[in-house]
């Protein structure tokens, strides 16, 4: 493919494909995940992000690396439900390390894809663009390049301006192109609704690289943010999370979390993949979090108790991948 960066470990992925996202130049505070799902949700990491190696291209064993993962579970996906293989992959990235702005290393935009350092908008990538391969029986490294760049970009177009900067346009596109539905009813649990209002991009261009100098660019992503801007959607307040009977039969393991937040001019703050445990609702997920490690963990705090010591995250969104569902 055109325009490819790949960074991979081999030590990391066999031991296991938007801070979240894109980088923003300045960072502001320990107690912060992230902003918005990509470049824009980058400004509110929980901490500075540590040095970051340049890119690598991608070799052959690498390459091969990611077929025989591939590979592997295509042979089992009759007996894996969409859940079962989901939960799979993204168990498989636990204990990567968390590093902030790995979408961001270049002047002009690239194709990068990376499995030794995520943040936890390039996990939700990857585990969502593996998942979508092995159910299609795509076995290449080039299939999953493909894919990611689908899930990565407006209508798969590769630029700066059609990357899917917030979760609003994510799963919006990625609605669109089949690859997941949002979740938003019944009522209860989703008794809430949010009216967006996301331009944070565009009022702080002079933090993002690729828009200081970009006045074009920064019109572009303006004119998309207010064309979103008014849209109403439905959450889960986090006060319903409580109900495990009822969140049960609605969010189900494997499904993509979007923790909505209050701040000004952003529609989400972190994303992660849904797991129930015995004592509630669980978030994998890419955590720049001391105490997780600052690395893809299976956090032992429930996803109540981790948003209950958040009053600027009100809520979550749901969405789910569209997948065959065969081992079921």
């Amino acid at each position: 493919m055109k325009s490819i960066i790949y960074i991979y470990s081999c030590s990391i992925a066999m031991a296991l494909l938007i801070a979240c996202g894109v980088k923003a130049n300045k960072n502001v505070g320990e107690k912060k995940q992230s902003t918005t799902l990509s470049h824009a949700m980058n400004q509110g990491t929980e901490n500075k992000t540590t040095h970051i190696p340049d890119p690598i291209k991608i070799l052959p064993t690498e390459k091969a690396e990611v077929e025989k993962l591939l590979t592997s579970l295509i042979k089992q996906r009759k007996q894996l439900t969409t859940e079962d293989l989901v939960l799979r992959l993204a168990r498989h990235f636990i204990g990567v390390p968390y590093i902030a702005h790995t979408l961001d290393r270049n002047k002009d935009e690239q194709m990068v894809v990376n499995l030794r350092e995520m943040d936890c908008t390039t996990y939700l990538e990857n585990v969502v663009a593996l998942s979508l391969c092995v159910d299609k029986g795509k076995t290449t490294a080039d299939d999953f390049i493909s894919q990611l760049q689908q899930i990565r970009y407006k209508g798969g177009k590769l630029s700066y301006e059609n990357r899917l900067h917030y979760y609003q346009w994510w799963v919006t596109d990625n609605e669109k192109m089949g690859f997941v539905k949002e979740i938003s009813t019944p009522n209860p649990p989703f008794t809430a609704t949010q009216r967006l209002k996301i331009n944070y991009m565009s009022e702080n261009f002079q933090a993002y690289d690729m828009l200081r100098n970009a006045p074009e660019r920064v019109k572009a992503i303006k004119a998309h943010e207010d064309k979103t801007n008014g849209t109403v959607v439905r959450y889960i307040p986090k006060g319903q999370l409580k109900n495990t009977e009822l969140l049960r039969k609605v969010v189900k393991d494997g499904d993509i979390i979007a923790l909505v937040t209050n701040k000004k001019n952003l529609d989400t703050t972190h994303l992660g993949i849904a797991v129930w445990h015995k004592d509630g609702l669980h978030l994998l997920n890419a955590s720049s979090l001391k105490k997780n490690g600052k690395q893809v963990v299976e956090p032992t705090e429930t996803l109540y108790q981790y948003l209950m010591a958040r009053p600027y995250n009100p809520g979550i969104r749901v969405a789910r991948l569209k997948l065959s569902n065969i081992g079921n």
